[in-house]
């Protein structure tokens, strides 16, 4: 049936006109963005994967830098680290040297030594970064005499979400308080001073020196200050001749009472303080490490996530292009199948002519 009222091929060809055109918007759409779903109406439950995927990998930026901060300040003080250690070893062997030498000779290697301490003191304070010493420090009392420490540096390592949603944030620590070669904080405030200005006594036989080794290291060990576990090695050493306060940097074999069995004492002392720098060595390598493997790892799920937020959103341009080109093709037939749907009232209208 011909009618004049409703054109049903011309409304039927307008509605696939219609879709095509829908289609061909989408498919430009997604070839200008190089995104399948590039808001929430496209897809909702993808886009809100992908937008707090994309807000995760941000955060994990954010981690790269402070890993990349704290691998700085790291290496910072591990070469401080490195140089005191090679400058201790050099005190040992003027200290070696000394033995049986005349008062004179001894001045000479005295001074020497005081240059190297100079130099070891530089070394710690110089191995700064952003703010940051691991190695020359300065604690204050807390809340009562001799309790002051040093807190854990924190490096921020890991930015984690839960299957809830729950965000939390992961933390490579460094036991700055035992790191710390000098502190100089006063010694009412000061629980325990750093590896090279920690002063104890230096006794004359090697017997005494033990009973006092042992037993200052018992005590500190039990967590006392520095003072308590130097009056707790005396107790334990007895009634020997000794000198008292001295550390590796203020070691001074010039000074009063010093003899040649003090100063093999003295430099059993610095073997010590050499083992003790390799050990805190030993925990910023360790540190240096960590802070490596998670800038690796770091790295990698950053790359894991960009892949996976373009599986869900990213276009398949090859895909689209071909679409692109039917679709064009189809918007043409279209409009040429509207343009035919439309001339039948015109042939309506000849019939009345022909009458």
């Amino acid at each position: 049936m011909s009618s004049i009222m409703t054109n049903a091929a011309a409304l039927t060809a307008l509605q696939s006109l219609n879709a095509t055109s829908k289609s061909l918007e989408m498919t430009q759409a997604r070839i200008s963005t190089g995104y399948r779903v590039s808001q929430a109406s496209d897809n909702a439950a993808y886009w809100s994967i992908a937008t707090t995927m994309r807000s995760d990998n941000q955060a994990l930026s954010t981690v790269q830098d402070a890993l990349g901060l704290g691998a700085s300040k790291v290496d910072t003080a591990y070469t401080g680290m490195n140089n005191v250690l090679a400058t201790v070893g050099q005190i040992k062997t003027k200290l070696l040297s000394t033995i049986g030498q005349t008062d004179a000779a001894k001045a000479k290697t005295q001074t020497e030594i005081t240059a190297l301490q100079a130099q070891m003191k530089s070394f710690a304070d110089a191995a700064t970064f952003s703010g940051s010493n691991y190695l020359s420090v300065t604690s204050t009392q807390v809340a009562a005499p001799n309790d002051g420490v040093q807190a854990d540096s924190k490096i921020v390592s890991s930015f984690n979400r839960s299957s809830s949603g729950a965000i939390s944030l992961g933390t490579i620590d460094i036991d700055v308080e035992s790191t710390k070669l000098f502190d100089s904080g006063l010694s009412t405030a000061v629980k325990n001073q750093g590896t090279l200005d920690r002063q104890t006594s230096v006794y004359s036989t090697a017997a005494a020196q033990s009973l006092y080794d042992n037993a200052y290291a018992t005590a500190l060990a039990g967590g006392a200050t520095d003072i308590a576990a130097n009056t707790a090695g005396q107790t334990a050493a007895g009634a020997v001749t000794k000198v008292d306060n001295v550390s590796a940097y203020n070691v001074d074999i010039t000074a009063a009472g010093v003899t040649d069995d003090i100063i093999t004492q003295m430099i059993g002392k610095i073997d010590k303080v050499m083992s003790q720098l390799t050990d805190q060595a030993t925990i910023l390598g360790a540190a240096k490490s960590s802070i490596d493997l998670q800038k690796t790892f770091t790295q990698s799920l950053m790359d894991s996530i960009d892949r996976g937020v373009g599986q869900l959103v990213d276009a398949d341009m090859n895909k689209e292009s071909t679409r692109l080109q039917a679709l064009q093709v189809q918007q043409q037939l279209g409009i040429q199948s509207l343009s035919i749907a439309n001339s039948s009232s015109q042939s309506i209208l000849s019939l009345f002519k022909n009458g």
